[in-house]
């Protein structure tokens, strides 16, 4: 039986990969920095909790890592741990770095001094091609344009460096928005549908976003982690693109949104501008080409499927008001 650790196994990637691990045959180890006190929802709601081993660790910690790596000796890394907002990393720009490039430079080291044939997974962000006139795919160049998406290019390049200096089986995956019922309620497909779906049952608050005309290549989280697991699979370690290859505006998300739910977002839906960050990136697409070539793995659901589900997601459980996040 193989073994996987998961660095970041409480988050949305973290949880759904688990799950396909798991129905693979795999035992399947994940992390996070206090597993005594986590509540580990995500995994809880996928009924897997009891399911995995569970260790803590600190990725900035060089030899909190270095003991976990020891104690569960996987035969596959994925490390998707690290702060995950590109709002909050404009607020908590080192802190960002740390959790990021310190994270994958540790995980990079200790696995070279270990020595053993370890595969890892490190995860990327489309966040690094920063504005995309044409999709992105593996050859186009790194336009960072936030904290968050300059750390991911720094660890790309030390995952990079590592493969070739090395001889180590290391990877990134340049993973497009990817959204699902288990995103963190900060992030905007989740502000949305849920306060759509509580303004559906009643509620009298008002939905306030940003800048409504940015453009995102959104896919459904579930399809994109069995394209992680594929990468580990090929014979030689290789980055790829993971996307739908098509793009919509945030406005569009709003206006199939609320339709669904038989409602005119210019009834419920505000512009604030103080949401808006100090710089964003106009249209993301990727290109996944390499992935249906190489990987075999192309997306199954399309835009309106996705917001279909998680509208449906959200009006299948009882939402308690709460205050919205700002993006």
């Amino acid at each position: 039986m193989k073994k996987a650790l998961i660095i970041g196994i409480s988050g949305q990637d973290g949880a759904y990969l688990a799950k396909l691990l798991l129905e693979k045959g795999y035992v399947v180890h994940g992390t996070s920095r206090d597993h005594e006190v986590s509540p580990f929802g995500n995994l809880r709601k996928l009924g897997i909790k009891d399911l995995v081993v569970l260790d803590s660790m600190v990725a900035s910690d060089f030899r909190s890592v270095l003991t976990v790596l020891q104690k569960s000796a996987p035969d596959e890394v994925y490390n998707l741990a690290g702060q995950t907002s590109v709002g909050l990393s404009f607020s908590y720009p080192v802190e960002t770095f740390e959790s990021i490039l310190i994270g994958t430079m540790n995980l990079l080291e200790c696995i070279r001094l270990l020595g053993s044939p370890v595969k890892l997974y490190s995860a990327g962000s489309s966040e690094v091609f920063g504005n995309c006139r044409e999709p992105a795919d593996e050859q186009t160049p790194f336009n960072p344009r936030s904290p968050y998406a300059t750390a991911k290019a720094a660890a790309h390049y030390a995952v990079a460096n590592y493969r070739e200096a090395y001889g180590m089986f290391a990877c990134t995956g340049f993973l497009f928005n990817h959204e699902s019922p288990l995103r963190p309620k900060r992030f905007v497909t989740r502000k949305i549908t849920s306060t759509a779906v509580r303004i559906a049952r009643g509620s009298k608050e008002r939905l306030a976003l940003g800048n409504l005309h940015v453009w995102r290549d959104w896919g459904w989280a579930p399809e994109y982690v069995e394209a992680m697991w594929r990468m580990l699979q090929q014979p030689e370690p290789e980055d790829f693109v993971i996307a739908t290859g098509k793009t919509h505006s945030l406005q569009e998300f709003v206006e199939a949104t609320f339709s669904r739910l038989g409602l005119d977002p210019r009834d419920h839906v505000d512009t604030d501008e103080s949401l808006l960050r100090p710089t964003d990136i106009t249209r993301s697409c990727g290109n996944p080409f390499k992935a249906a070539r190489k990987l075999g793995w192309t997306p199954a659901t399309d835009f309106d499927g996705l917001v279909t589900r998680l509208v449906e997601a959200g009006s299948s459980t009882d939402h308690i008001p709460e205050s919205v996040d700002s993006r």
